[in-house]
């Protein structure tokens, strides 16, 4: 089974060419090429590539660009817009180009919006229509992703990081895993999947964060690992953990038998997005 990152970030060096919206606390550059040799050092073979919304908001050009000179190890997401009344025509030419996969939406506490706005009715109408999953940010605000989740049970959604709030620096919050009995709740929605990136950010131990896998575990057994897909959310955990440091705890815990590493890093991202990278020869 190859071994699939649910979320990266790739990015140019933040030029009057294509400038950042935001300049976060990440590297001046992690380029699509600068991100396949990441993946290649720690046996990665392939990753969904999100448009960073922090730098580009809803401009994905870039991603278009490395998932065209790397279309067999990326495919990529696109956040789109509930504010733009053509959203439906630009998720529909969003379907056209190779290796697209999915779309993405905020609902964020600070987004001030409800999960009945007209803008997400128009998105995930589109959706269905054109056989995408939406990729949900909503930490921190479960309770309004739960709702959105339960008005549109025809719409698939993968929820990004846990549902749960993750630092950008260290250390985890006091209480990272506050959030987790909502989460095990949100497993009860069958149009929905969870990605399991990010997690290393939320230890309060050093590598190679053992204390993450107690409540791993519960995420596991209330989803099961069909519905898990693991991912590491770089570069924006960079300031936490190193892209290795976020792919080798899962390739040597002994929490995880064969079959579930396989399908928790892999097999699930797979079957979720309907991709696979393409084995290098």
């Amino acid at each position: 089974m190859p071994i699939i990152d649910s979320q990266v970030h790739a990015y140019e060096a933040n030029t009057p060419k294509r400038p950042w919206a935001t300049v976060p606390n990440w590297p001046p550059h992690v380029t699509g090429d600068e991100m396949v040799a990441a993946m290649d050092k720690v046996g990665v073979d392939g990753a969904i590539f999100i448009s960073s919304f922090s730098m580009y908001r809803y401009d994905a050009s870039y991603a278009v660009e490395v998932a065209r000179a790397h279309p067999d190890r990326m495919a990529i997401v696109k956040p789109v817009d509930p504010d733009d009344p053509a959203v439906a025509d630009v998720i529909a030419e969003w379907k056209k180009i190779p290796g697209t996969v999915g779309i993405r939406i905020m609902l964020r506490e600070e987004e001030k919006r409800s999960p009945t706005d007209p803008g997400f009715e128009r998105i995930l109408r589109a959706a269905v229509q054109h056989d995408f999953p939406v990729n949900l940010l909503c930490w921190g605000n479960l309770d309004a992703g739960m709702a959105l989740i339960d008005r549109h049970p025809q719409t698939r959604f993968i929820i990004d990081h846990l549902g749960i709030l993750q630092p950008r620096v260290p250390p985890a919050p006091p209480q990272p895993w506050a959030d987790l009995p909502k989460v095990l709740d949100l497993a009860k929605r069958p149009n929905a999947v969870i990605k399991v990136s990010g997690a290393c950010t939320l230890s309060r131990e050093p590598y190679p964060f053992p204390d993450i896998w107690d409540p791993l575990a519960r995420v596991f057994d209330a989803w099961g690992f069909e519905r898990c897909l693991w991912g590491t959310d770089w570069t924006r955990a960079f300031a936490v953990v190193n892209y290795q440091q976020a792919v080798d705890p899962f390739l040597q815990t002994d929490r995880l038998s064969a079959s579930e590493r396989a399908m928790l890093m892999g097999g699930a991202c797979a079957k979720a997005y309907g991709w696979s990278p393409k084995k290098k020869k």
